[in-house]
């Protein structure tokens, strides 16, 4: 790597440029729409160059799915971080620490969560029933089964449902406009989670 007269890198490291590409992608997705961007207004966003945005994405769709990794990745960091807080063996905590976390996850980035889910093809099935949060809620689930916590015939099977149910109830429009209403929502999944493992 090249370096200045100072001793510091010219360039950034690879995994620093894309991160910045992705940032611009998503600030200017936001600001003019992801058909009003273009690939000049990511770079210049950037501060790279054009051939520096192919070395890491063959076109904005492929930006806009390496969004929806991290954005997935984000969330799952945030509920992972949640749920260790919680003590060792209470897994009705550790249930409710996870629900709280993927619902405030989603309400603190409706725009975003909009504009790399709801504006791409619908989810296909697989999506819906295969993914990290979905395999993390089951991993939960089924070491609270092993301890006694609750009893759950198909561990996995509940956490498909419980994901799908709060993502549909989170997703309806103007749901928590309020910080009461964010409560009450919060509130009532938590509850029916909590109903649902018994």
């Amino acid at each position: 790597m090249a370096h200045g007269a100072s001793g510091r890198p010219r360039t950034k490291p690879a995994e620093e440029r894309r991160d910045d590409l992705i940032r611009s992608a998503e600030r200017l997705f936001l600001e003019k729409g992801i058909e009003q961007t273009t690939i000049e207004d990511i770079t210049q966003g950037a501060a790279v160059s054009k051939g520096a945005l192919y070395l890491h994405f063959s076109s904005k769709a492929d930006v806009l799915e390496a969004m929806r990794v991290r954005f997935v990745q984000d969330l799952l960091n945030s509920i992972v971080e949640e749920v260790g807080r919680e003590d060792d063996g209470d897994w009705n905590a550790k249930l409710r620490a996870w629900a709280k976390a993927c619902t405030m996850g989603y309400l603190n980035a409706t725009r975003l969560h909009n504009l790399v889910f709801a504006i791409s093809p619908p989810p296909t099935r697989e999506g819906l029933t295969s993914n990290i949060l979905i395999d993390h809620l089951a991993e939960l689930l089924t070491a609270g089964n092993r301890e006694n916590a609750w009893s759950l015939a198909t561990p996995a099977f509940t956490a498909v449902f419980l994901f799908n149910a709060l993502h549909g109830v989170v997703n309806q429009d103007s749901i928590a406009d309020s910080e009461t209403d964010r409560l009450r929502l919060l509130h009532d999944i938590e509850d029916h989670f909590r109903r649902l493992v018994g």
